[in-house]
């Protein structure tokens, strides 16, 4: 089981998406927060959205309180911010906790080798970046300060977005 197709999550208007909508996708996890110093990456995110959507990528944002308390928004608000004050049009879900015993279990996933078969890498900070390829499995990951237009990180999802 070291694909993400397992497991469902919630968006902010309540409806819970399966993962296996994503299957033959390339995908781009994303831990988020709206007052973050990072935030401007939700633009970058959408750009490589709109450029490489046609061609199979799929972004999953996942906003989380638990570094700063920079994610203060839930449920209707988090939808109103994602859709009218940033226009994001990759999905968005509803607020989780990313870190702990209590981690929503994707992030469990992603960030334990022992599941995933690949990585071992926990997030430090928000927009903290993971790289499923067409087959539901982690290939790699990518620290915060990485913006979503870094030429790494743009030529990794080229390759898997070709294969």
């Amino acid at each position: 089981m070291d694909r993400i197709y397992q497991f469902c999550a919630m968006k902010p208007d309540g409806t819970v998406v399966d993962f296996s909508i994503y299957q033959n996708k390339v995908l781009l996890i994303v831990n988020t927060a709206s007052a973050c110093g990072f935030t401007p990456q939700y633009q970058e995110l959408e750009k490589l959205y709109q450029q490489y959507k046609g061609e199979g990528l799929e972004i999953l944002a996942f906003p989380s309180n638990d570094f700063g308390q920079q994610e203060q928004l839930s449920g209707e608000a988090l939808q109103r911010y994602c859709a009218l004050d940033q226009r994001l049009s990759f999905t968005v879900f509803d607020r989780i906790q990313i870190k702990g015993a209590d981690a929503h279990p994707i992030y469990q996933f992603l960030r334990d080798k022992s599941l995933n078969g690949k990585v071992s890498s926990k997030p430090l900070w928000n927009f903290h970046k993971y790289l499923i390829d067409r087959e539901g499995k982690v290939v790699d990951y990518f620290y915060s300060f990485t913006k979503p237009l870094a030429r790494r990180l743009e030529k990794k999802v080229k390759k898997l977005l070709e294969a």
